[in-house]
């Protein structure tokens, strides 16, 4: 952990899960768009005689479409729109920058800790640094940033 992100705390579960309803709304949309883009494309391709999508390539559409946001946002800045409103931030635990392979495997890891019935979220309660399984399998956690001046006033 570099010393610039050494002394902030890591963000409460509570905080990270309403950040994640609000990314969760972005998602939503997201999804959406990218699935009529696709269906629009099938329609077009196949004249109008297909007017619904594989379910296999719509199930591929919806990971693409969640690696993709979240990993454009981490590596862009680290932070979500939702994580930004919550001031939570995704930092590699040794202060380097984050790869494109640690932001797939945090979005895949995530994936196990909410499969194994949220385990892997849960985990944080009794983590003495406040870690999910997603964390230390990808070498990145949440730190909570500090209040701006403006947000004080």
């Amino acid at each position: 952990m570099n010393e610039a992100t050494e002394k902030l705390p890591a963000p409460s579960l509570l905080r990270h899960l309403i950040s994640m309803v609000y990314d969760a709304l972005l998602v939503i949309a997201l999804v959406f768009v990218v699935y009529a883009i696709a269906l629009a494309a099938v329609v077009k391709i196949s004249g109008g005689e297909q007017e619904v999508l594989d379910p296999q390539l719509g199930q591929a559409l919806v990971v693409l479409s969640l690696l993709g946001f979240y990993s454009a946002f981490w590596l862009q800045n680290g932070q979500t729109l939702g994580m930004q409103a919550w001031r939570i931030k995704l930092v590699t635990m040794d202060g380097s920058e984050m790869k494109f392979s640690q932001a797939i495997l945090r979005c895949a890891a995530a994936a196990l800790s909410a499969g194994c019935l949220g385990l892997g979220y849960l985990w944080k309660l009794v983590d003495r640094n406040g870690r999910y399984w997603h964390d230390y399998l990808s070498g990145t956690e949440l730190i909570l940033l500090p209040k701006s001046s403006r947000d004080k006033s």
